[in-house]
């Protein structure tokens, strides 16, 4: 009776660990088929970024079958690595695909990040410059973009100068606080990140928008792309990709504290108290008054071109609804 009574508990305990290592080797299975995908950053992680660690850290792309990995841009940028397949999506802005596309690049913007645009020229107020006009005899830092100019130029002559009168000088990587300090009067910044560090280090600025003089200048930076054997081919990975970033979002724009807390986290060279202040001041400018996050307008698209190919910055004129898609964005309830 013993033995049998043992023999019984024996096939018992068998049983119970063969349903244990199946169960294992299922979510282990589980596991290995989600989709690898990769999502290239245009720059070092920022609050731009949150959207996409917060859907990292709360398992929205595990939700959604993906295994995402957030890498940051080679020599070669982000633009090119996603335009050539090497990576499903990646970071950019307007501009960029613009150029691209009008040099048949196959780069589509599937999501606008922040529905305006929150950049300017921004000089320390001892510089008294507080109008275009001022930049005249100073010395703007840049990258090196024919952009640049062009930008400053189109804002000077609405004020009868020309950028003719400005010295333009290639910052290359020099941080925007040292070059102020000692190389330049003025640069063109984020308010969202600089215009923010400045705050916090007590540095009072003239802030210069470019949506202020212009509602051609007021486009999307930055944007989430992706490519056209992407969208021909594997839509529904798009789809489930942007879904997942898309609660990420909006999960910042809810919880602005405690997203910055995971992109601290995630990210922790990152300067903490930089990290919150950015996250507060940028959290409500991520939507502002659009109907859902990421959604882009195609008269945004086509204004930027316009003004892009008027000032001699593109060879031909865009055509706006292939450079973009909302058709990736979640049905808004």
């Amino acid at each position: 009776m013993k033995r049998k009574m043992l023999f019984v508990l024996f096939v018992g305990l068998l049983f119970i660990s063969a349903c244990a290592n199946s169960q294992d080797g299922t979510e282990e299975s589980e596991q290995n088929t989600k989709e690898e995908v990769t999502m290239v950053l245009d720059w070092t992680p920022n609050t731009n970024h949150t959207g996409i660690y917060v859907a990292q850290d709360q398992g929205y792309f595990e939700e959604a079958g993906l295994d995402v990995e957030i890498t940051l841009p080679g020599e070669s940028g982000a633009d090119q690595v996603v335009a050539s397949g090497q990576a499903e999506f990646g970071i950019s802005a307007q501009e960029q695909v613009t150029e691209a596309r009008t040099q048949d690049i196959p780069l589509v913007s599937v999501a606008a990040v922040i529905q305006h645009n929150t950049s300017g020229f921004a000089s320390p107020v001892d510089k008294n410059i507080t109008s275009p006009a001022d930049f005249v005899g100073k010395t703007y830092g840049g990258w090196g973009a024919p952009v640049e100019s062009a930008v400053i130029d189109s804002l000077m002559k609405q004020e009868g100068a020309s950028v003719k009168d400005v010295n333009i000088v290639n910052m290359g990587n020099t941080d925007f606080f040292t070059a102020i300090e000692r190389d330049v009067d003025f640069a063109w910044i984020y308010y969202g990140w600089d215009g923010i560090q400045a705050e916090l280090r007590d540095i009072d600025l003239n802030m210069l928008y470019l949506t202020d003089y212009s509602e051609k200048l007021d486009y999307y930076t930055p944007v989430i792309t992706t490519n056209e054997t992407m969208i021909d081919e594997n839509p529904e990975t798009i789809k489930k990709f942007i879904g997942a970033v898309s609660k990420g979002y909006q999960y910042a724009i809810d919880n602005p504290d405690e997203a910055a807390d995971i992109l601290i986290e995630a990210v922790p060279d990152l300067d903490e108290e930089l990290v919150r202040a950015s996250q507060e001041w940028l959290s409500p400018k991520y939507q502002a008054e659009a109907k859902q996050w990421g959604v882009q307008d195609a008269e945004v698209w086509k204004n930027y071109a316009d003004w892009m190919y008027s000032n001699n910055l593109l060879d031909t004129e865009l055509d706006a609804d292939a450079a973009f898609t909302n058709e990736f964005l979640p049905e808004n309830e």
